[in-house]
């Protein structure tokens, strides 16, 4: 059995262990601190088999170099981009493989919060780092607003029953921005009194799902009339297509403060 287990790191980060209970094996998924993976590790005795990293931002790497030297072999660690020693670059769509096929993943380029970005996904599970957030997405620091917009897209197109696995516990202040826009939402709304919830037993408020981010989330509702309008209200512009809306929507939540 597969088992997906949240490790939190820092003041909101999130660390994904994938863990294969038949063989105590596991794999990990942007282990930016290495002390609460190591933990978690020793208290349910378990080898780690891969790192899977989305992109190259401390928070998401920076344990790794300390889980290498504590493991003390070789652990093979996909990336875009060739990180470590034992990185093995991945190639778009290269299905790979781990407990002796019982997991595989998919390998999908998500440019935009960085030009290195992918996201691993198949039939079930989406780990999506910095590109997806419940009921928002990830800065564009590195990519264009177009290639967030089209990385978006692409993600939106997998199973509605999906399950997202984002990075960070940002989905409060995504709530807040998105309810500024539309106060009227009572979907919204409901989302956010049951985060709240959750929040306050210490609970995650992920991993979501593609088809409630379909729902709520403004950054994948751009083409929606009525989110469109919200939002020419707001910045009393107008709103020429969905790009368009979603540049502007992206460059007011830049600098919007909750």
């Amino acid at each position: 059995m597969l088992q997906v287990i949240t490790i939190k790191a820092f003041n909101d980060n999130y660390i994904w262990l994938i863990k294969d209970s038949q063989s105590q094996r596991c794999i990990l998924v942007d282990p930016g601190d290495a002390q609460p993976v190591l933990e978690i590790l020793e208290q349910q005795n378990l080898s780690v088999d891969a790192i899977l990293v989305t992109h190259a931002h401390q928070d998401h790497i920076g344990g790794i170099s300390e889980l290498l030297a504590h493991f003390n072999k070789e652990i093979p660690i996909y990336s875009k981009d060739k990180l470590f020693s034992s990185s093995e670059p991945v190639e778009e769509g290269k299905t790979l493989c781990f407990f002796e096929q019982r997991l595989s993943l998919k390998v999908m380029f998500v440019p935009g919060h960085t030009l290195d970005h992918v996201a691993y996904y198949n039939d079930s599970s989406l780990f999506c780092g910095d590109t997806l957030f419940s009921a928002g997405c990830g800065r564009v620091m590195e990519g264009t607003h177009q290639q967030m917009f089209t990385s978006l897209a692409r993600i939106s197109q997998l199973k509605d029953t999906t399950k997202v696995y984002c990075a960070h516990e940002y989905t409060q202040q995504n709530l807040i921005f998105a309810l500024h826009l539309e106060p009227k939402n009572r979907a919204l709304r409901a989302h956010m009194q049951k985060v709240a919830k959750l929040r306050q037993q210490g609970l995650a408020s992920v991993p979501t799902t593609l088809a409630l981010e379909k729902t709520l989330n403004p950054f994948l509702r751009c083409s929606d009339t009525g989110l469109k309008n919200a939002l020419q209200n707001k910045l009393c512009d107008e709103i020429h297509d969905a790009l368009h809306c979603f540049t502007k929507l992206r460059q007011y939540k830049d600098v919007f403060i909750c």
